[in-house]
């Protein structure tokens, strides 16, 4: 074992079991002694170094003990006797402070005593036989900013009564400003009646000087509300009966009330606000708003009466919307069944539903509405306004916060009452009957045909018109709904819009998509009439007009004009809606509005397309191609010179052939059809085209050479042109199959081997055919 000063631990001689270890255990402890011995001889050396060193420790500790004795010497002599005159300096400083600071105290309670008394002497004087109110009310004033400790305090006491005024300060000062409080009154309440505004303006700046701010503000409440109920009063009274039928007067009056209201908070707050302090306006808003309760549920019960909103809503509710409702019924042969478009029927029908319910009225009724619900936002607004916080971050994260004060006051409640409940029913009613008497109303688009050499007698888009009426009045109800600026409402018809949409408009062209154009063949094999195609390229045209209409409107209302992927135009809904988060809801429930009408119109629209394909397209197809590669050979001889005239003078024979065809078939459609709708038709047409091309390629199997595959290869790229000619690039992905089985058929041996044993997708080429279905392909061409 090897010890830490590097040496081995000694054996045990004991232990030895020979001659040699014995030697060995002898030779260790040797060299152990030597080394024990080095070490001892060092510390023996060093012993000298080590003794001076102590020495001068010792010598230095005597130095130190001289130094400490002469330091606790001073300390105890000198620093005490200077420690002790410190002491009984810095407790006679703060005994002379305590002193001061009473003096002071005493001196400031000594002031404001001699301040009130002459407050207390001010008032009597002033009061006297100068009857300067303004100086008096200037007394109290100061008098309010002494503490009340001093006021009520024996010194005062003691010291202010004099022989003139012998009661307490307090008593005094109080009688002084009940019967100020009382004098400023009744010259107020004088000058209101006179009409005086100096003298109104004069007393009403004097209440706060006394401390009857309460008073003051609510004087000067009674007397704007005085002048509103006067002014409203002569507003409503001025017109004739006869003239309150008219235009939209309940509105105007409403309206003129309002404005009357915020012309007096505009014009009489920085009176208030100076002489009353910051906020107190709004205890002269909350006044005034019970006086607009008042004014204003005036002008609603009348405006209710006179127009028998009560009798207008109970013949809505009872209207049956026949039209409608038979329009949907199962089609009957006899004379009860549903009534076409334009029959004489519809005209009995509509004028008898029409003498129930005026929807001229309704319409005038619905503007005069729409006219009060607009007018009382902006009130709202405006009156929010005054009244909200002075931190304008929180109105711009939570938006603006009505009052507690107008939202639970009476013009609140009859304004959900009269106008906002009734408005919701009207509007629902005024919508559905537009809608209903759109398709009573719908004429189709004149001279329409599927012969290309005829002209059209109509201009494009063609659609009925019920499409342009609903649309037209769907824009009109809604921006008729959003002018109201009222959550209630928007939440209420709008969706009630979305639901007729696609319940009414939706479900009128279904159902003569289904029961009156459906394009189904007289005769099994043959082609559906070419009326009953028209009607139905139509009707197909109103789904894609319809939802474009609708996503044009909803933008509009949104205020946003698509640039890019950017919006243009900044949304004006949070001008119309500035409470809470409303602005964000309106939002929202147009796009769903937008996006519901588009889902169910999508569907029925692809229904239709693949109706319209299947009946008029899809049976031409396969004779379309059995015309076009009629008497063509794919395996012509090398060596048949007459064959390879033939082949020049019908290089284009094939495409030519299909182009005739598929002319006669497609470019009809294309003229009735929107850009859209026919995008969808030919994507439709192109899958199956490509489906039938794929097809009759694998029928070639053993019927072509290698000089056909080339023909053939040409013949499939003419078709695939000119089916896709005037459509999108993009279309020509459908026949991705079958250009790579031409160019499979066309590959050198080298070429198709490296493509036979590409298992990796080393070739760079994206195979839509699996390697199967590539070795068969090749297997068409004969060897």
């Amino acid at each position: 074992m090897i010890l830490e000063n590097g040496t081995h631990e000694p054996r045990d001689i004991f232990a030895a079991t020979s001659v040699a270890e014995i030697h060995a255990a002898l030779h260790q402890l040797h060299q152990h002694e030597a080394t024990v011995t080095q070490r001892l001889n060092a510390l023996i050396a060093s012993q000298k170094d080590l003794s001076r060193e102590l020495g001068r420790l010792d010598l230095l500790r005597a130095h130190l003990g001289t130094q400490a004795v002469n330091t606790r010497a001073i300390s105890n002599g000198m620093l005490s006797d200077a420690a002790s005159t410190a002491n009984r300096i810095s407790t006679a400083v703060k005994r002379l402070d305590q002193e001061q600071s009473n003096v002071k105290a005493t001196l400031d309670v000594v002031e404001q005593v001699a301040e009130l008394k002459a407050c207390v002497l001010g008032v009597n004087g002033s009061m006297g036989a100068p009857q300067d109110w303004e100086t008096a009310a200037g007394y109290l004033s100061r008098a309010s900013k002494i503490p009340d400790d001093v006021v009520n305090g024996s010194f005062a006491e003691e010291i202010v009564p004099t022989a003139e005024v012998p009661d307490p300060p307090r008593v005094t000062l109080d009688a002084a400003a009940e019967s100020l409080c009382g004098l400023f009154l009744r010259e107020f309440e004088k000058a209101t009646k006179e009409g005086d505004g100096s003298k109104v303006t004069r007393f009403f700046k004097l209440f706060p000087l006394i401390g009857r701010t309460d008073v003051g503000l609510d004087a000067y409440g009674r007397y704007v509300c005085q002048g509103v109920a006067s002014r409203a009063r002569t507003n409503f009274n001025s017109a004739a009966p006869a003239q309150r039928n008219e235009g939209f007067f309940y509105g105007n009056t409403l309206t003129k009330l309002f404005e009357h209201i915020a012309q007096i908070v505009d014009g009489h707050e920085p009176l208030v606000e100076r002489h009353y302090g910051p906020g107190m306006m709004q205890k002269v808003i909350e006044r005034l708003q019970i006086e607009a309760d008042v004014q204003g549920g005036i002008v609603l019960d009348t405006w209710h009466e006179e127009r028998n909103i009560d009798r207008k809503l109970t013949d809505i509710k009872s209207y049956a919307f026949s039209f409608l409702v038979q329009s949907f019924l199962p089609a009957q042969k006899s004379a009860t069944g549903t009534p076409r478009s334009n029959s004489p029927a519809n005209g009995v029908v509509r004028t008898s539903e029409d003498e129930g319910v005026n929807m001229k009225e309704v319409d005038g009724l619905l503007g005069e509405s729409a006219l009060m619900l607009g007018r009382y936002a902006l009130y709202s607004r405006f009156i929010s306004d005054k009244c909200a916080p002075t931190e304008p971050e929180d109105r711009i994260d939570h938006g603006l916060v009505m009052p507690q004060f107008l939202a639970t006051s009476n013009l609140h409640k009859k304004i959900t009452s009269h106008l906002i409940e009734p408005v919701n029913v009207m509007t629902t009613f005024f919508f559905r009957r537009s809608v209903e008497k759109a398709f009573q109303l719908d004429e189709s688009p004149s001279d329409l045909t599927l012969n290309p050499t005829k002209p059209l007698g109509s201009n494009p888009p063609f659609i009925t018109s019920a499409v342009d009426d609903v649309m037209y009045i769907v824009n009109q109800v809604l921006q008729r709904t959003l002018a109201t600026s009222q959550r209630a409402i928007v939440s209420s018809v709008v969706p009630t819009v979305s639901q007729i949409l696609g319940s009414d408009f939706i479900g009128m062209i279904q159902r003569k998509m289904r029961d009156e154009s459906y394009p189904k063949p007289v005769i099994q094999g043959g082609l559906p009439p070419e009326d009953k195609v028209l009607s139905f390229l139509v009707l197909i045209n109103n789904l894609d007009i319809g939802n474009d209409y609708i996503k044009r409107i909803v933008q509009q209302q949104l205020g946003t004009q698509s640039q890019g992927d950017q919006e243009a135009i900044k949304s004006p809904l949070h001008d119309l809606f500035p409470f809470g988060h409303d602005a964000t809801f309106v939002e929202n429930t147009l796009k769903a509005m937008e996006k519901s009408f588009a889902a169910k119109s999508g569907d029925l629209l692809n229904d239709g397309i693949t109706v319209l394909f299947a009946n008029v397209l899809k049976p031409r197809i396969r004779p379309m191609l059995a015309e076009a590669f009629r008497d063509v050979d794919y395996a012509p001889e090398d060596d048949d010179d007459l064959n390879e005239d033939v082949e020049e003078d019908n290089v284009d024979l094939v495409k030519a052939r299909f182009d005739r065809g598929w002319g006669v078939v497609i470019r009809p459609l294309k003229r009735i059809l929107t850009t859209a709708n026919f995008d969808r038709l030919l994507t439709f047409a192109l899958n199956s085209l490509a489906s039938a091309l794929e097809k009759r390629i694998r029928g070639y199997y053993g019927r072509v050479n290698e000089l056909g595959a080339v023909r053939l290869e040409r013949d499939i790229s003419g078709i695939i042109t000119a089916a896709v000619a005037g459509g999108k690039y993009g279309l020509r992905d459908a026949f991705t199959k079958c250009t790579q089985m031409t160019l499979i058929m066309n590959m050198e041996d080298d070429e198709w081997d490296e493509v036979a044993n590409d298992t990796s997708g080393e070739s760079g080429i994206p195979w839509v055919l699996d390697a199967e279905e590539r070795k068969r392909v090749r297997a068409i061409v004969k060897g």
